[in-house]
């Protein structure tokens, strides 16, 4: 399993999870409202309300994810970590598997 981390302005990122959700790349996402970015972008100090993204997905799923993700998502330069998930609650990993079959 990996555990994708993307911010998104807030009014993304209900659009974002659902076309995620839909393509069976992600088996959840959860999104986190309320978090205030601060950030150098093109030389000017910048502070934004955005929104985190915690996608749930499996590892052959990732080109996918990522391939849609900085296809929809309307920054320049998006967010997009990947972390490993070493361990989890057993039911709970078989549920995002079978979740993100095509």
């Amino acid at each position: 399993m990996r555990l994708v981390l993307c911010s998104c302005p807030p009014e993304h990122a209900d659009g974002i999870a659902q076309r995620l959700v839909e393509a069976r790349l992600a088996a959840c996402v959860n999104a986190l409202p309320g978090v205030q970015s601060t950030y150098v972008w093109e030389g000017r100090l910048c502070r934004e309300a955005e929104t985190t993204l915690l996608i749930k997905t499996w590892e052959d799923r990732l080109d996918d994810l990522s391939e849609l993700l900085l296809e929809i998502h309307p920054y320049d330069l998006p967010e997009l970590l990947i972390l490993p998930v070493h361990e989890g609650h057993e039911p709970y990993l078989r549920w995002v598997f079978g979740a993100t079959r095509p």
